[in-house]
């Protein structure tokens, strides 16, 4: 959650994302931060870390987005209902779940409780289906190779 306050800062995004405005504002801070805009060493140095930051902030936004969610739903429901889980992991307050279809999607707001009751349940797809796939802002993270 600090990460996505810290990058809606950063594009001064107030409640929902819109990613009209959100391309408008990153194509503004590019151009501001680009580094060959700066002669200085240290300037260009400190553009290059900050144009990353922008354009990793920029993809992490629009993952988030809700027309981005609306559009990938059809995918985001057959993967939660058809494929198992493969792998999950759990750092901070974000829970990555890799399923059996190779796609990877990220859950922000996990607590360790919630964590802790997943890993011990007899039956983590159905616990996961129950309480954590529909209930926490998510986003697709990778895609890796069809597990066989």
């Amino acid at each position: 959650m600090k990460r996505i306050n810290e990058y809606k800062k950063l594009f001064n995004v107030e409640s929902t994302i819109d990613l009209k405005e959100l391309k408008i504002t990153y194509r503004a801070l590019i151009k501001e931060w680009h580094p060959d805009k700066f002669q200085d060493e240290a300037k260009i140095e400190e553009a290059g870390i900050r144009s990353q930051q922008i354009i990793d902030a920029f993809h992490f936004l629009t993952s988030i987005a809700p027309e981005t969610k609306e559009a990938n739903l059809a995918e985001y429901t057959v993967t939660t209902s058809e494929a198992k889980i493969s792998d999950f992991k759990h750092k901070g307050l974000v829970l990555e779940i890799s399923f059996s279809d190779g796609t990877t999607y990220e859950y922000f707001g996990v607590n360790k409780q919630l964590y802790a009751k997943l890993v011990n349940s007899d039956k983590q797809f159905r616990f996961a289906k129950r309480n954590i796939f529909n209930s926490f802002l998510y986003r697709k993270s990778k895609r890796d190779a069809v597990l066989v």
